[in-house]
């Protein structure tokens, strides 16, 4: 049967890459986060294959009121016969902005010597094609199955996933046994970091330039934060973690904006923060360590005011030991597609897997991509996969399917 699952997938690769490259035209930039239409076209390309995808809409006043416009999650079910598990399979639609720089069109899901390169050709709409075509696969073999697959397509990673996977289990449309979220082809990612980012506002007079001393100085009031925050990287160093492939918290400011002219005291300044923590920290004993350092730094400086607010706290995605089935699966079936044994690691990225690690659910992240992230130029210009690697992923992503879900006898 793996010989048949593995021949299918070689016989029906040029149309689940002309699939990927219609999933890769419909942008999905988020911000600003209008991604109902992605969500239609893939519900429309799915009825080609017999499928039907259920539409979840999230309410449009919670959408707008998180930052984005619009988010219409899928699912697909594919139930079997009873008795066995089910496995989600979980990629997410929604992109940052392209950005400057590219040399191929962002949304063109051009073909250049054996690469496809399109914003999220790598993370991770290529998933989309993935788990479809494993999907595919499987069922075409024509043996009996037990227990099912759900396609959970969702839009919202990239603000944190509470509206994506978040939504589906929160409104209790799901409750798969396993989940296999979006991944890279050469190590199967069993733990990542929790992430916290903040909206620093510091508040001033402004003045003229000429006469400074009539305004308050909101600038030089983020200097001192500035300088706070980045004071504490060398203690973050000193903390390390014990989960292979994830190192030391790291802080970033990754944003500013502020001041009205360059003859005016700035009596405005906003600052994005953002600090990764590794999966043995307090997320909430993080948070109010990190706002008292930024609020200390300020204290007593006259007619300064701050507010800040929490953007996203996403929490880390840690191993469940039923999950270990799972990642040995996953193992196997990589040695034999890709000759070599795969790691099972984690990463200091985050990425909404973790809302289903918070259910109990055991969740890994594997799909196409290479060995590591800048190799794909993800939320770079030119990001790109190599289309082998989509290849070995299906590959692999379905007969670790037929692990699970192949009925005995």
């Amino acid at each position: 049967m793996n010989q048949q699952i593995t021949q299918w997938i070689d016989d029906h690769f040029d149309e689940e890459v002309a699939l990927l490259q219609q999933v890769l035209r419909v942008p999905t930039d988020t911000p600003p986060g209008n991604n109902a239409p992605h969500a239609e076209t893939v519900a429309e390309l799915v009825k080609a294959y017999g499928w039907n995808a259920e539409k979840h809409a999230v309410p449009e006043q919670e959408v707008r009121a998180y930052g984005m416009e619009s988010i219409t999650n899928l699912i697909i079910r594919r139930p079997y016969a009873a008795g066995g598990p089910t496995i989600a399979l979980n990629a997410h639609g929604d992109v940052v902005p392209p950005g400057e720089g590219w040399t191929y069109p962002p949304y063109g899901g051009v073909i250049d010597k054996g690469y496809i390169y399109g914003r999220a050709a790598a993370v991770s709409k290529c998933d989309f094609a993935t788990y479809i075509f494993a999907v595919r696969a499987l069922e075409a073999l024509g043996v009996k199955l037990k227990g099912g697959v759900e396609l959970h397509f969702t839009y919202d990673e990239e603000f944190g996933g509470l509206l994506g996977p978040g939504f589906l289990l929160r409104e209790k449309l799901t409750r798969p046994d396993y989940v296999i979220a979006a991944g890279f082809s050469y190590n199967i990612v069993t733990a990542h970091n929790a992430c916290l980012q903040l909206e620093i506002t510091v508040h001033g007079k402004s003045g003229h330039g000429a006469m400074p001393e009539t305004g308050h100085d909101a600038l030089q009031a983020a200097a001192r934060i500035l300088n706070a925050i980045y004071g504490q990287l060398p203690e973050l160093k000193k903390i390390k973690s014990s989960v292979p492939g994830i190192d030391s918290p790291t802080m970033l400011v990754g944003r500013i904006d502020g001041g009205t002219n360059t003859n005016v005291v700035p009596g405005k300044v906003v600052m994005k923060m953002d600090r990764r923590m590794i999966p043995e920290e307090d997320p909430v004993a993080v948070e109010a360590q990190v706002r008292k350092l930024i609020e200390d730094a300020v204290q007593g400086v006259p007619g300064i005011r701050l507010e800040i607010k929490r953007l996203l706290l996403s929490h880390a995605l840690r191993p469940l030991p039923a999950g270990e089935k799972l990642v040995a699966n996953l193992q196997k079936n990589a040695k034999s597609v890709l000759g070599e044994d795969i790691p099972a690691v984690g990463t200091p990225l985050y990425a909404d897997a973790r809302l289903y690690g918070e259910h109990g659910i055991p969740a890994v992240l594997y799909g196409a991509g290479p060995r590591s992230v800048p190799e794909s130029n993800a939320k770079k210009a030119d990001e790109k996969l190599l289309l082998e690697d989509l290849r070995k992923a299906t590959k692999i992503v379905a007969l670790t399917l037929l692990d699970f879900l192949a009925a005995e006898g």
